[in-house]
């Protein structure tokens, strides 16, 4: 696994490429991370996070390989890439759509839990009444994300 750093908007940011795909990301440096990304992959997904920050970029194209978690945090990681750019979804109905109604908790954990943030967008679940709760990149980094992508949103709405 290489990780890569880069500077954000969030402050420093690492995502790991392993093989032929994105296998992790995470907040903050990660001891073994490198500045500059030294393959093809890993400058491809740092570009891609650039431009996604700088407000150009609304889906990832990088190939995302998942390698741990449940079968259900699988599945709740697959329906966060499934909110679109600038929404938010909530737990409770991210934990209907993948069939477990009760379990809007479950989906705070399988949040928590996503190796790849920002690629896989945790940030877009919010809670019920669309409450800020919860993230493991802290609230402040949340707010950040949100409001980015609800300005890209609207510009792109009026434009």
């Amino acid at each position: 696994m290489r990780w890569t750093v880069l500077d954000s908007p969030i402050g420093e940011f690492s995502v790991a490429t392993e093989d032929d795909a994105v296998c992790g990301a995470h907040f903050g440096r990660v001891e073994t991370a490198v500045e500059v990304p030294g393959d093809e992959l890993s400058g491809r997904a740092v570009a891609e996070l650039r431009a996604y920050f700088a407000g150009e970029l609304t889906e990832f194209t990088v190939p995302v390989a998942v390698r741990r978690g449940s079968e259900f945090e699988r599945a709740v990681w697959r329906e966060m890439t499934r909110i679109p750019y600038g929404e938010t979804s909530t737990y409770g109905e991210v934990a209907r759509v993948v069939g477990d109604p009760g379990a809007a908790r479950a989906v705070g954990m399988a949040c928590n839990r996503n190796p790849a943030p920002v690629i896989v967008p945790c940030h877009r679940i919010v809670g019920a009444g669309a409450k800020l709760v919860g993230f493991g990149g802290g609230l402040p980094r949340k707010v950040k994300l949100l409001e980015l992508e609800a300005g890209v949103a609207l510009r792109r709405a009026w434009s």
